[in-house]
Order: C-alpha cells, then sequence, then structure tokens
C-alpha cells in the first residue's frame, strides 16, 4: 500500500472532520468520535485526526500511485470547500511503501 498524508492546520480541526465523516458518510462507510475518523472509500481508506486543537491530519492509503491521487484531490477539495473561510494550505506527503 502506498500511503500519504497532510497536516492541515485550521482552528477548527472538528468541525471538519465531522463534516467531512458527515458528508462522505452518505455514499461510503464512514465514523467518527470527535477525534478521529474514518471514510473507506473504494479505492482506498481516508483515516482524519483532530486529536490537536490546531491542525486537522489526513491520511490515506491505496495500492496505486493513481488511486492515491484520487484519494488526495477527493479529500484536500473537498476540505478547501468546507472550510471556504479559511486559506488552509493542504500539503500532502508520501511515505515510501514498507518493504
Amino acid at each position: 500500500m502506498l500511503r500519504s498524508e497532510a497536516r492541515v492546520a485550521t482552528a477548527s480541526p472538528r468541525r471538519y472532520l465531522g463534516q467531512l465523516c458527515k458528508h462522505f458518510g452518505h455514499k461510503v462507510p464512514a465514523s467518527c468520535d470527535g477525534r478521529l475518523g474514518r471514510i473507506d472509500f473504494p479505492f482506498g481508506p481516508c483515516e482524519l485526526d483532530a486529536s490537536a486543537e490546531d491542525a486537522l491530519v489526513l491520511r490515506v492509503a491505496a495500492a496505486d500511485d493513481e488511486a492515491l491521487a484520487r484519494l488526495e484531490h477527493v479529500v484536500g477539495s473537498h476540505l478547501e470547500r468546507f472550510a471556504f473561510r479559511e486559506a488552509l494550505e493542504i500539503a500532502w506527503s508520501r511515505t515510501p511503501p514498507a518493504p
């Protein structure tokens, strides 16, 4: 599996975690407990972490580069749309696959 992570600075990480999980939960399995969330897309999972008060951490994983890029785009673009009042910087960092 290929992995990518983005740590997005925001004053409202829990709000965006809830919005993302609720929005995608109408289409795919999604869960959240206020601090942690998971969205199971057909092309790979997204884990969300709002444990910090000043950032939302997004972690995605996929079998190939195309699916990973799709996850980054879908999750990132929806977060930007929900956070239109903030100028969020979403910079994905890919990690090498485990041996």
